[in-house]
C-alpha cells in the first residue's frame, strides 16, 4: 500500500473520529440545554404563616400618643410566599403591622439569606398598616438617646413606641415564615388576574368651597365640593396551585387604609379578607396581603350623609367584599408554569423638609406647657416639630429603598411610604407589565408622601403636616415613581397564562336541527 492510500485512510478515520466526538459533544450540549430549558419550566411555590399577636397591655400603634390594647379580636400574622423558577427565588411577605422599620427589615433579610439562601433584594416585606396590631414603632428605645432631656421625654413618654421584645419576635417570625415556605415549596402552577371593588374605599381628602383641601372634613359639611383624588379599585390576585389542583396560597393587592378596626387586637379588615377567601377556596389557604397605595384612601366616605357602620360590621364589609372579589378572580384565572422571576432594588437619598428655627422655638415653648391646659392638636404637632428637629440633626437625609419583584406577568413595585393613590395609578399607567401592583409601607417606613399638588397652595390636609413621621421633600413621591418604573422597565414581563385553544368542532347533534313544530 503506497503512502497516498495510507494517508487517505488515516484522513477518513480522523474525520470519522472528529465526527463522533462532535456528535457526542453536540448531543451532550443538547441534553444539557434541554435539561436547562426543562428546569426553567418547573415552577415551585411554598406558603406559610406564623403568629405575631401582641399581648393585651402592649401599646397599640396608629397615633402620635400612647394607646394600649385592652381586648383581643383575632390573631395578627406574618404570611409568606416563596416562588422558585429554577434560577431565581423570590419571597413576598405580608405582615399584620402598622409598618416595618428599616433596621428590622435588614435584620430579617440577613437571617433569611443565612438560613435559606434567598438574596436580600429578592425579599419583599410589606406591612398591612393595621391600626389594631402590635408595637413595631413609631419610636424605638435608643432612637433619641443622644438628644436633650426634653426631647427624650417627648419621644419615650409622650409618643407611640415600639416594644423591643415584640419586635424581635416579629423579626423571628418573618424569618420562620419564609424558611417554612421555602422548605415546603412544591411544583406549582400560577394564575394572575384582577377584579374591581369600588364600594368600600374612598379618598379621604375633600376639596372645599374655599379652594383648599381637608382630610375628613366631616359628614354633611356644606362646604364640601368633591373628592380631591380618586381611589384605586383594582383587586390584584396571584393564585398558586399544586399539580393536583389544590390551591397552595394566594397573594392579594388592594389599596385601603387598615383602619376599619373591629375592636381589640386584630389584623383589621384583612382578617375578613382571609376569612372570605378561605370560605370559598379552602379553610387553610394562606392569604399574603400586599397593601396598595392608600396614603389618602380609607373606608370612610365623607360625602355619604349616612352614619358609618359599627366597627365590627365595617371591618367585615370591607374585608368581605375585597375577599369575595379575590375569590372570583381565583375561580376564573388560568394557571400556568411559565413564570419567570426577578428582583431588583435601588436606594434613594431623599432630603427632609426642614421647619424654620422660629417654628422650632415656638413649638419648644408649647411642649413645655401642660398638654391638658393647651389645645391637644396644637400640642401634639408642636411635639412632632421638636422631634423632627432632633431627627434632622442626626439624619438630614432619609435612605429609601425602591424595589421591583417580578412574578411572571406581574410586578410588585414597592415604596416605604404611606403613598398617595395618584402615584400608584401613575405606576400602573406607565409600567410595561400586564399586572403592576404597587406595595406601600414595604421594606421600611418614611411616613406620608403626598403629591406635589397636595403640598401646593390648593392642597393641605392631615397628610401634608410636617412631623417626625412625615417629612420628605415635595418631589419625593415623583422620585419614587421614576425609580420604580426604571426597575420594572429593566425586566422582561412573562406571558399571562391562557386556556388552550381547541380545533374547530362539529355541531352538537342534539342541537343541530331547525325548529320542529310537528
Amino acid at each position: 500500500m503506497n503512502n497516498r492510500i495510507i494517508l487517505h485512510k488515516l484522513q477518513k478515520i480522523s474525520c470519522v473520529a472528529v465526527l463522533i466526538v462532535f456528535c457526542t459533544v453536540f448531543n451532550s450540549f443538547s441534553a444539557d440545554q434541554a435539561k436547562s430549558t426543562d428546569s426553567k419550566t418547573v415552577l415551585k411555590a411554598g406558603f406559610a404563616e406564623c403568629d405575631i399577636t401582641p399581648s393585651i397591655g402592649m401599646e397599640q400603634p396608629g397615633g402620635y400618643g400612647k394607646s394600649f390594647h385592652r381586648a383581643f379580636h383575632d390573631a395578627c400574622k406574618v404570611r409568606a410566599a416563596v416562588f422558585d423558577d429554577g434560577i431565581t427565588r423570590v419571597a413576598l411577605v405580608g405582615v399584620d403591622s402598622l409598618f416595618v422599620m428599616r433596621p428590622h427589615v435588614l435584620a430579617a433579610r440577613k437571617a433569611i439569606q443565612e438560613k435559606c439562601g434567598i438574596a436580600p433584594e429578592s425579599v419583599l416585606i410589606g406591612a398591612s398598616h393595621s391600626h389594631s396590631s402590635g408595637p413595631t414603632g413609631m419610636i424605638m428605645p435608643g432612637d433619641f438617646d443622644d438628644a436633650s432631656e426634653i426631647v427624650k421625654q417627648l419621644a419615650y413618654e409622650k409618643s407611640s413606641c415600639g416594644d423591643v421584645g415584640y419586635v424581635k419576635h416579629v423579626i423571628d417570625q418573618i424569618v420562620s415564615a419564609v424558611v417554612i415556605a421555602n422548605n415546603t415549596r412544591v411544583e406549582a402552577r400560577c394564575g394572575f388576574g384582577r377584579g374591581i371593588e369600588d364600594k368600600v374605599a374612598y379618598n379621604r381628602r375633600v376639596r372645599m368651597k374655599s379652594g383648599v383641601t381637608y382630610t375628613h372634613p366631616g359628614k354633611n359639611n356644606p362646604d364640601m365640593v368633591e373628592y380631591a383624588d380618586p381611589i384605586d379599585p383594582e383587586v390584584g390576585v396571584i393564585g398558586a396551585w399544586d399539580t393536583n389542583g389544590k390551591l397552595l396560597g394566594c397573594i392579594v393587592n388592594y389599596a385601603c387604609h387598615a383602619t376599619a378596626s373591629p375592636g381589640g387586637i386584630s389584623a383589621n379588615w384583612i382578617y375578613y379578607l382571609e376569612k372570605t377567601i378561605r370560605g370559598a377556596m379552602g379553610s387553610d389557604v394562606p392569604v399574603v396581603f400586599m397593601q396598595g397605595c392608600c396614603g389618602d384612601v380609607t373606608q370612610v366616605d365623607n360625602l355619604d350623609p349616612h352614619a358609618n357602620p359599627a366597627p365590627e360590621k365595617w371591618a367585615h364589609l370591607v374585608g368581605g367584599r375585597i375577599g369575595a372579589e379575590a375569590a372570583k378572580v381565583l375561580l376564573t384565572v388560568e394557571p400556568g408554569i411559565e413564570v419567570p422571576l426577578a428582583a431588583k432594588s435601588k436606594i434613594l437619598n431623599i432630603k427632609r423638609r426642614i421647619p424654620s428655627p422660629e417654628r422650632v422655638k415656638k413649638c419648644l415653648e408649647i411642649v413645655q406647657q401642660d398638654p391638658k391646659k393647651t389645645d391637644a392638636t396644637e400640642w401634639t404637632f408642636a411635639k412632632e416639630i421638636v422631634l423632627l428637629d432632633a431627627i434632622i440633626k442626626k439624619q438630614p437625609i432619609a435612605e429609601i429603598e425602591i424595589q421591583a419583584v417580578q412574578v411572571g406577568p406581574a410586578v410588585f413595585i414597592t415604596n416605604p411610604a404611606e403613598f398617595f393613590v395618584r402615584f400608584g395609578l401613575d405606576l400602573k399607567k406607565s409600567s410595561p407589565f400586564p399586572f403592576t401592583w404597587p406595595v406601600e409601607l414595604a421594606n421600611g417606613c418614611c411616613g406620608y408622601v403626598p403629591t406635589e399638588e397636595a403640598l401646593g397652595p390648593k392642597g393641605g390636609g392631615y397628610e401634608t403636616r410636617l412631623t417626625g413621621y412625615s417629612n420628605l421633600e415635595p418631589s419625593a413621591g415623583r422620585q419614587f415613581v421614576e425609580a420604580g418604573l426604571e426597575l420594572a422597565r429593566g425586566m422582561k414581563p412573562g406571558k399571562v397564562p391562557e386556556r388552550a385553544m381547541v380545533p374547530q368542532g362539529k355541531p352538537w347533534a342534539y342541537g343541530n336541527v331547525p325548529p320542529e313544530l310537528q
